[in-house]
This record gives C-alpha cells, sequence and structure tokens, in this order.
C-alpha cells in the first residue's frame, strides 16, 4: 500500500481521500489551512503542518484545491510540495486549473527530480463519493502506471490522454460540454413550461430518446425539484469556462455557445447564485424570462 500526501478535503477532496484511506493505503494531510478532517485522523490519517513535511513523508503526493493560485501556494510556497520531493516521487495535481499554468509547475516539479502528472476529474461529489470518478491524466507514462491503483481507488473511467497539460485540456473541454448540455436541458425546461407543459411530464419523455443524458436525467430533476445545494458551484463551472474562453483567446478560435453559457452562469452570480450548483443555471434563464418552471 501507498504513503499518499493528500492536500485539499473539500467537498471533492475528502470523500477522495476517504476513497483512498478505505483501499488501505496511508495518509498524510496537511494542516496549513485547515485542520485535518477528525474521520480521515480517525482513520488512521497523519496530520502534519505544512506541504513540505506531506511531500517529505509521501511517495505520491496528491492536490485537489479550487483554482491554479491555490495550486501554485501550495506546491512553490516556501513550505510548499516543492520544497519536499525528490527523486522517487510522483506529484498528482487533480483540481480543474489552466493548462498553460499547468505544463509550467510540471517543468518546476520535474527539476526537482519527481514526476507529474495533471489528473483533473469529473463526476461530482456524487462520482467522488462512489469512487466513479473520470480522470484524465497528462504526464509520463511509467508514472501514471504507478499512480493508476490510486486513480482506480477513486475513478472508474481513467485515461492517459497525453503529455503534462493535456489532461487538463481535457477537462476543460469536459466542462465546456458539461455547461452547454446543461443550458440546453435548461432552455428545454424552460421553454415547456412556459408553452403549458408539465416540465416533470416533459423530462420523463425526453428520457426515452436521442434527447436523453445523463444531464437530462440528474441535472434536470434538479431544475423542476428546486434542489440546488451544491455538488458543483456555479462560481467554479465559472472558473473552468474563464480556461475554456481565455484558451480559445490564445488559439485564435472562437467558442460562442460556451461565452453565452457563462453570461447566463454570470447572470445567476448577479442574483446571488454564485454558490448555487451549477444545475441552477436554469435560474438565470428563468430570472430573464420573470418565469419560473417551479410555478403552480
Amino acid at each position: 500500500m501507498a504513503k499518499i500526501g493528500f492536500i485539499g478535503t473539500g467537498i471533492m477532496g475528502h470523500p477522495m481521500a476517504l476513497n483512498l484511506q478505505k483501499a488501505g493505503h496511508s495518509l498524510f494531510l496537511s494542516q496549513h489551512h485547515n485542520a485535518a478532517p477528525a474521520d480521515l485522523v480517525a482513520g488512521g490519517a497523519v496530520a502534519l503542518a505544512n506541504p513540505k513535511e506531506v511531500a517529505q513523508e509521501a511517495e505520491f503526493i496528491i492536490v485537489m484545491v479550487p483554482d491554479t493560485p491555490q495550486v501554485d501556494d501550495v506546491l512553490f510556497r516556501a513550505d510548499g510540495v516543492a520544497a519536499g520531493v525528490g527523486a522517487g516521487k510522483v506529484v498528482i495535481d487533480m483540481s480543474s486549473i489552466s493548462p498553460t499554468a499547468t505544463k509550467a509547475f510540471a517543468a518546476k516539479i520535474n527539476d526537482k527530480g519527481a514526476q507529474y502528472l495533471d489528473a483533473p476529474v469529473s463526476g461530482g461529489e456524487v462520482g467522488a463519493k462512489a469512487a466513479t470518478l473520470s480522470i484524465m491524466v497528462g504526464g509520463d507514462s511509467a508514472a501514471f502506471e504507478r499512480a493508476l491503483p490510486l486513480f482506480q481507488a477513486m475513478g472508474k473511467n481513467i485515461t492517459l490522454v497525453g503529455g503534462n497539460g493535456n489532461g487538463q485540456t481535457a477537462k476543460v473541454a469536459n466542462q465546456i460540454i458539461v455547461a452547454l448540455n446543461i443550458q440546453a436541458v435548461a432552455e428545454a425546461l424552460l421553454f415547456a413550461a412556459k408553452n403549458g407543459a408539465d416540465p416533470a411530464k416533459v423530462r420523463e419523455a425526453l428520457m426515452g430518446g436521442f434527447a436523453s443524458s445523463k444531464i437530462l436525467e440528474v441535472h434536470g430533476e434538479r431544475m423542476i425539484k428546486g434542489t440546488f445545494d451544491p455538488g458543483f458551484r456555479i462560481s467554479l463551472h465559472q472558473k473552468d469556462l474563464n480556461l475554456a474562453l481565455q484558451g480559445a483567446k490564445e488559439l485564435n478560435i472562437n467558442l460562442p455557445n460556451t461565452a453565452n453559457a457563462q453570461q447566463v452562469f454570470s447572470t445567476c452570480a448577479a442574483i446571488g447564485g454564485s454558490n448555487w450548483d451549477h444545475s441552477a443555471l436554469i435560474k438565470g434563464l428563468e430570472h430573464m424570462a420573470n418565469f419560473s418552471i417551479r410555478d403552480k
């Protein structure tokens, strides 16, 4: 069993770390930001003062934090991961961050003699708890093979996409597809309800045809019931779409539908919904239409 440093035990990271612990791996946790979760410590995890100490103790160091600046801080602060790594260690960033920054981070870690994998995930809190996450990996194939048992304890669909940065590129592509599917479901249910149809019955009918999707199944139900506790916060999806739009600018391509979905998320944020689940995109459309599909 491996010695694993796990930094970032929030909505996603906590169940991911718990699944690694259940699989028999030893955990080392950093308390530089928050106290280590009591249940992980009770299960045998060792709480240390900072990421450097975690990196010194662990063979694999997993980072699962919200955004690029937080990954930069965890890795390269004075008492960060980079100060504690060396030959034989593997740093695995499972956050969703900039592909461009990822390549720079990987080069710095590799220069320390360690190996770097970017391995963002898809599947939300449900997938994290069930250990059914999709994991998109960028990096060296030998490092990927070493880390594969860890990934298998957290997910099901595990793909080595290519070199460093390609895992993050795949995740940004994933977030484009998810956002546009959420918007499609939201627009369809708004159209149906405004036209006098029962949106729950419309969803039931569509689930049997070519429009069926996991988002129509799961998030369509959330939209109808109005259950918007996160899962995956709108603010985080906005961050991911910003990465897509920034990357599109660098590549000199146009992503018009991605830009439109981001505008609807911005409407949600403007009415106080930054911390709603991303399925609450429908509330932005409802706000613009002055109509709710949940009104009787």
